[in-house]
């Protein structure tokens, strides 16, 4: 299996191509700002087709250039319906200072002409790989992580995208449009802690890391059962080392 990532644009945001080897189809997770041309580059690199975009959530940073990849490969467009709606209205999703960022500039958005949905648990059949959505609300109503088998290193057995929902020693920050942290808490009580140790994640900013690490080690994960039984006396308030745009 191949996967290629680099980092892109203001926020650092990582971008993914992944495929079952040289010469053949491949997805492209995660396009934002100033992606293209390394996506490009991978591409001849590897001469590979891409026939697919996976969005993880609808933040600027990460899908700023879908609708140029996608209209330049023909790809499809992945994204889960809730936040569907960003891909042609990011502004909707964004924190002030980032806003700010992109002040004076002339943006427009639109869909891809080929957008299709995502939903929890799907099976997705691309490019000769086979991808598990979890739909993961909290940082965005509509954030998913994306897992497929990783069978060239036997100690691994999966590979997770996982977007801003879970980091190196993090999690996703919750106070921007459409996050919630009370619904990050329980997404990753239901949906990262049930996973086995071996998995390894590819996060939307950062180094990598592994399901194991961040099990022992990331503090949002070893406060998670006091914070969720703290949740009927009210939400535990957003804490300082969340990452995200």
């Amino acid at each position: 299996m191949l996967i290629a990532g680099f980092p892109a644009g203001p926020w650092g945001t990582n971008c993914y191509v992944a495929a079952t080897g040289p010469g053949s189809e491949c997805v492209v997770i995660d396009p934002g700002k100033d992606s293209a041309d390394g996506v490009a580059e991978v591409i001849r690199e590897h001469r590979l087709k891409p026939v697919a975009v996976l969005v993880t959530h609808g933040h600027i940073d990460h899908m700023w250039s879908v609708a140029p990849v996608a209209g330049t490969y023909d790809a499809t467009a992945w994204i889960h319906p809730r936040d569907r709606h960003l891909l042609s209205d990011p502004m909707a999703g964004m924190s002030a200072e980032s806003s700010r960022m992109l002040l004076g500039g002339d943006y427009t958005w639109a869909e891809p002409d080929d957008v299709q949905e995502l939903s929890d648990a799907q099976r997705l059949e691309i490019a000769g790989l086979s991808f598990v959505v979890d739909h993961t609300p909290g940082h965005t109503e509509g954030s998913v992580t994306f897992r497929t088998p990783y069978p060239d290193v036997p100690d691994v057995s999966e590979v997770m995208f996982s977007g801003d929902f879970l980091f190196a020693g993090s999690i996703g920050r919750t106070d921007l449009p459409g996050g919630d942290h009370p619904t990050m808490l329980r997404s990753l009580a239901t949906k990262l802690l049930p996973l086995p140790d071996d998995i390894v994640v590819l996060p939307g900013h950062g180094e990598q890391t592994s399901v194991g690490a961040e099990r022992a080690t990331n503090p949002f994960l070893l406060s998670l059962a006091e914070d969720l039984a703290a949740l009927p006396d009210g939400a535990p308030r957003q804490q300082p080392n969340t990452r995200g745009l």
